[in-house]
């Protein structure tokens, strides 16, 4: 288990000086990440959670995802944005982005309540009709207006099907420590839900490896023992400053650096499709904690071979504003290898007997070395697989590596303020009272 940082493709683009020189900014912003953790003025609860995690809680949690398992056939995620994307992200990256549709022995898992169109709700009540359903709503206040929907209508189905008693022992509320007036946490406890922790000194995006991310993880049949540790092996290697040995330092530098000669947009990639909501969920880490101050480089992502197609050529010959960052497994979860026939009619006899995987490294090489020549620098990285603790390592190590980065571009990494404005206009828009003097 580890995860590999490669700079053999910056050639041209960065040169080890200049990533040496990198090294002040960066030793500064890593310090500050600790004086963060050690004085508590922001919410870095993540940086020792690897080894500082609630272990009766987290015994909850392995309870209640049993109890679930064994009570329900389809089991319903509500939240948005850090609540839900990196329990979809690890769910995918370590059983299958056909998770749902695949047999198995635990419940099929839907994520709700993460937009506010009627269709996509509807469609879902659909596909649980005749089912055994069990809901887990994730959220801090509980007032969210997306997942709030979700879950008010949710909450009416249970309790139509199973009654008020019944829908009590379906329903696992994921939101603040202790309960106030309106708050999720005060109905919760009215109500006699079993609860999970958002952890104060832990921001959404950062909070997979808590109760928000593990109880989703451990109803579809993850280890989560093995993905925390994981996480604390990231820890212990990205621990100490070392520019030229601690990857999530150099990644921290090299993309500024980047940044700094033109290059405004960060493009993810994968070749693997189970890893699509991993950078989702990577989009809205960097995303969240850089976009502000009028700074900040755009995330976005593709998946390869796939995206090549429709967005290729642009990164091909487009605008030089991009760098790539390649996240490419070493080892494949199945090996499917390519028919021998008698009659090449498809013209690919040629790598008949070989491996998809094989085939899918070649494409990878063959990709880099052509953006590469078109202008576009690339930073890969391998891991080794795709299992619980390779995704426990990589989420702690983009943590680690966006605090650092956000520092070093001159912004508070650990905020959200302009998250709040789409907000405001659409509770003025709907009348939602306290917003009537909102001007929009």
């Amino acid at each position: 288990m580890a995860l590999r940082l490669k700079t053999d493709y910056l050639e041209g683009f960065l040169t080890k000086d200049e990533i040496k020189a990198g090294e002040a900014k960066a030793k500064a912003a890593f310090d500050r990440v600790e004086k963060d953790s050690a004085e508590k003025s922001q919410p870095v609860g993540w940086l020792r959670l690897p080894v500082n995690y609630d272990k009766e809680e987290f015994a909850r949690i392995k309870a209640a995802a049993e109890k679930i398992k064994s009570m329900c056939d389809v089991f319903i995620v509500i939240g948005i944005g850090g609540s839900y994307l990196g329990a979809r992200a690890a769910i995918e990256f370590v059983k299958s982005n056909n998770y749902n549709l695949l047999p198995k022995e635990t419940p099929d898992i839907y994520f709700s309540g993460n937009s506010i169109d009627g269709d996509a709700l509807h469609d879902l009540i659909e596909i649980c009709k005749g089912k055994r359903i069990c809901v887990n709503v994730i959220s801090k206040s509980g007032t969210t207006t997306e997942p709030a929907i979700a879950f008010r209508v949710f909450r009416d189905i249970l309790v139509k099907q199973y009654g008020e008693d019944g829908a009590k022992e379906r329903i696992f509320v994921t939101t603040d420590k202790t309960p106030k007036p309106g708050t999720l946490k005060e109905f919760a406890d009215l109500e006699g839900y079993e609860t999970f922790v958002v952890p104060d000194d832990i921001g959404g995006r950062y909070s997979v490896l808590t109760a928000v991310g593990l109880l989703p993880i451990a109803v579809a049949g993850c280890d989560i023992d093995a993905m925390m540790k994981g996480a604390e092996k990231a820890m212990i290697e990205t621990d100490s400053f070392d520019i030229e040995n601690n990857d999530a330092v150099k990644y921290a530098v090299i993309r500024n650096l980047l940044h700094d000669k033109g290059k405004k947009s960060e493009l993810f990639v994968t070749y693997v499709p189970a890893l699509q909501y991993t950078a989702e969920w990577w989009k809205q880490l960097y995303g969240e904690s850089e976009g502000k101050d009028n700074k900040g480089i755009y995330p976005t992502s593709v998946v390869y071979s796939t995206d090549l197609h429709s967005l290729g050529q642009y990164v091909q010959q487009g605008e030089r504003i991009l760098f790539e960052t390649v996240l490419n497994v070493a080892k494949p979860k199945h090996e499917q290898l390519i028919p021998e026939t008698e009659n090449d009619v498809d013209g690919i006899g040629y790598i008949a007997g070989k491996s998809l995987h094989y085939v899918n490294e070649k494409a990878f090489l063959g990709t880099v070395y052509a953006h590469i020549k078109g202008g576009v620098p690339n930073i890969v990285m391998e891991l080794d697989a795709t299992d619980e603790e390779n995704f426990g390592y990589l989420v702690y190590f983009f943590e680690r590596a966006c605090a650092i980065s956000g520092y070093i571009l001159g912004v508070n990494p650990f905020d959200q303020p302009g998250v709040e404005m789409y907000k405001k206009n659409m509770f003025a828009l709907l009348g939602k009272p306290g917003y009537e003097n909102h001007k929009i």
